[in-house]
């Protein structure tokens, strides 16, 4: 049995996150921005959102959901590439890995760091939306100063 969806089918989840992102933004002040796009996948073109909040140690965390027709996938950026420590940085993050549900470190372009993670369509609802949202910002904010510290630890007194 296959989990791929029709286009019909994709442009309905497309509408609703059109729409639950719409919800999300109104009254939130940590949402600075909202934006669509697409990325050219071999198999065409996917839609995909950027979703830009503001946050407190981390200036801004900008969250990328891109809609293909079995998951939504889903990543921030949370750091460059460390220029120091980088073993003990790695290490870091694989064993935080352990504890996050939904979401792994990855390295990604030019070596920098990203959270990533899928989640099937036939699950997607507002609620894990919601939840995809609240824990890439949140663990964003929650490790970033500590991996600049580990990464660039020259840079710091």
């Amino acid at each position: 049995m296959s989990d791929l969806f029709d286009p019909q089918a994709v442009a309905v989840f497309e509408r609703r996150i059109d729409e639950w992102l719409a919800a999300f933004a109104d009254g939130n002040p940590t949402i600075a921005a909202i934006d669509r796009g697409e990325i050219s996948s071999t198999g065409g073109a996917e839609p995909r959102w950027y979703v830009r909040m503001r946050g407190e140690e981390k200036e801004f965390t900008t969250i990328w959901l891109t809609l293909g027709q079995r998951t939504l996938r889903y990543e921030a950026y949370v750091m460059p590439a460390p220029e120091e420590n980088a073993e003990q940085l790695y290490e870091n993050l694989l064993r935080r890995n352990e504890s996050l549900i939904g979401l792994h470190f990855a390295i990604g372009i030019e070596d920098a760091v990203f959270l990533r993670g899928d989640l099937p369509l036939a699950a997607l609802v507002e609620g894990e939306l919601d939840r995809i949202i609240g824990s890439l910002y949140a663990t964003t904010e929650l490790v970033f100063q500590g991996l600049l510290r580990i990464g660039f630890a020259s840079h710091f007194p």
